[in-house]
Parts: C-alpha cells; structure tokens; sequence
C-alpha cells in the first residue's frame, strides 16, 4: 500500500481526467465513485447516460462530478470520424463504416485521449484483450524513439524482502507473444523509465533465461544476452541511468545470496526490481502465479510505447485494481505533461 499511497498523494496534487470506456460495468461505477471521492481527478464513463445512472443509484455511486459521454451521440463523434478517415489504415472505411466504428466506447475513449479530451484511459475490465488493444494501438501515436508497443505489470509483493521494498515490475506480460532482440531491449528500457516515473528508484533490470551469464552456447540465453547489450546501448543513447544485467536466472535475480554467488560483479543480481522475460508465454503464466499464490497486489496491463498513458486490464480485475490502475495512468500523465513543458 506504501507504493499507491504515493500514488494517490502525487496525483491529489495534480487531478486528472481518466476515461473508462465500459462506463456501464459495476466495478468501473465503484472505482470511478472511489476515483471522486479520493480527490484523484474526474472519472469519464462511456455509455448510454440513463443506463450509467440506473446502474449507479443501483450501487449507491453518485455520478455528480464524474463525466458521462454516449459516443453515438456525443458532440465529438463527427470530428472524431473526419480524424479516423484521415489515418491510413481507414481511409477506406467510407463515412457509415467509419462513424460506426467511433461509435464503440474502445475506438472512442482511445480517440479522446490522443487528441488531450482525457489525461489517459483504462480499459479491458469487461472485454477481451484484443477489443481493447486493437483501438490503442491504431489510434494513440507511439512514442518516437520505440518500434514496439508493449507491457508491464507493478507487482506490491506481501514479502517485502524482493524488489524494492515488496515492488517489482514484469515485462512483457500481455502484447508481444514472441519478442526479438530488439523488442526487449525496448520492454527492459521502457519498462525502467515507467519505474523511475513511478517511483523515483534507480531501475535493476534482470533480463531472465534459464542460466546465469553461460557465454552464449544455447540460442534462446544468448538472444537475452544480446537484448542485454542492446538495451543497454539505448539506455546509454538516451542518457537513462539504469542497471541492466543479463541472461539471468528469476533466482539469481531476486535472492541477494544467490546473485552474489553466482554474479558476483553484477549490480543487478540479487537485486532486481524489474524482471524482463523472454517471452509472452513466461511472463503471462509467471506473474498470474506470482499474484494468486504470494497475494500479490498487481496493477496492470500498464502498455510501453505510447504517447499517452494507456493500460488494458485482465477481466478479472477488482474494483481495487481498476482504481489503482487509473491512478497510476493519472500520475503518468503528470509526468508525461512534464516532459512536454520541458
């Protein structure tokens, strides 16, 4: 609670606006109602506005200083269709299709946050993860200097002993299925930059194989020790200080004892705050059975790559995950507001 407690102070000081395009779901209504009362920012739910009310009065969530905009019959839905026809994937939509396709809650809370009409967006609480990827990735523009969008999740760990006080962060849990060299030196580097933003700590990325620094002799070690190197030149390029170590085992990553035998020279090993896998199918499984077996808190999918602070829930997701998930985008947008004022 110490890392969303900070969360919850930084963005008090500086609300934001966060849409959430299942503005009919109950755990969104009771996290938005949540979202109001803690002082974080105005909550913008998407759907049919009798609907959300109903629903609300129903759970006893007063809708008084939250945002409620039915995308069919929202004042934005031509500008956003004139703006969807523009892009080059849907020229070729023709204005029906086109204005059909910015009627869905998803394409419309992502066009509202790339064009500044909310601070970020928080989705997926009640649809597959593709209906909620698709939108992001077509609609919010990518940062410039990364070629793949991709995840992470901010684990708050019971056991304290790991990470950084009990917080860790593992990557790619949710987009690229299998990433090459490149792609995970973009997930170590991006997944870093939203530690530090998040929590003002040195990131100690461990890019994780089955062996610890074997040389190279087995292709799928050597690919994360070359993903090593490369995002280690980015981080450099980009004059990001953060530690980055690896191909390494999960133990000798996590277990200061372990890592001091085994990498004794490493500034990583034995203390990682981030774990970067090598593939989807690993960090998905791994961070499923890190949350439900330890009672982990974990907040995400917070999506890399984007311009805009976006993340895609699980549809398991609690009404307490929903609300920290906002929080956090809120404080990334903070940040991100920042780097534009620079």
């Amino acid at each position: 609670m110490r890392f969303l407690g900070n969360v919850f102070e930084r963005l008090r000081k500086n609300p934001k606006r966060i849409v959430f395009p299942e503005g009919t779901e109950p755990r969104v209504i009771r996290a938005a109602g949540r979202f109001v009362k803690l002082g974080l920012g105005t909550p913008i739910l998407l759907g049919p506005r009798l609907e959300i009310e109903a629903a609300a009065t129903e759970l006893g969530v007063s809708t008084q200083f939250m945002g409620i905009i039915n995308p069919p019959k929202a004042s934005d839905l031509p500008i956003f269709v004139e703006r969807l026809n523009r892009l080059k994937r849907y020229r070729d939509l023709g204005k029906a299709e086109a204005e059909e396709t910015m009627k869905k809650p998803n394409y419309f809370g992502a066009m509202m946050v790339q064009y500044g009409h909310a601070d970020g967006i928080v989705a997926g609480a009640g649809e597959e993860a593709s209906s909620t990827l698709r939108p992001l990735l077509q609609l919010v523009s990518p940062l410039p200097h990364v070629r793949s969008v991709s995840s992470c999740t901010a684990m708050d760990l019971s056991n304290k002993r790991y990470g950084e006080r009990g917080l860790m962060f593992l990557a790619d849990c949710a987009v690229i299925p299998d990433p090459t060299i490149e792609q995970l030196a973009d997930i170590a580097v991006e997944t870093g930059v939203l530690c530090k933003t998040l929590t003002g700590l040195k990131p100690r990325i461990a890019m994780l194989s089955f062996t610890t620094h074997s040389g190279g002799r087995l292709p799928q070690p050597a690919k994360m020790a070359a993903a090593t190197a490369l995002a280690r030149q980015k981080a450099v390029q980009r004059n990001l200080e953060m530690e980055i170590d690896g191909e390494m085992q999960a133990d000798t990553a996590i277990l200061p004892e372990l890592g001091m035998k085994k990498a004794p020279q490493s500034l990583v090993a034995g203390r990682a705050n981030i774990l970067v896998f090598p593939d989807l199918a690993s960090a998905n499984i791994s961070s499923k059975l890190v949350q439900h077996l330890s009672g982990a808190e974990a907040y995400g999918q917070l999506l890399l790559g984007l311009a805009r602070p976006c993340a895609d829930l699980s549809r398991g997701a609690t009404e307490d995950d929903i609300l920290a998930v906002a929080a956090i985008m809120g404080v990334l947008a903070i940040e991100s507001r920042k780097v534009v004022l620079s």
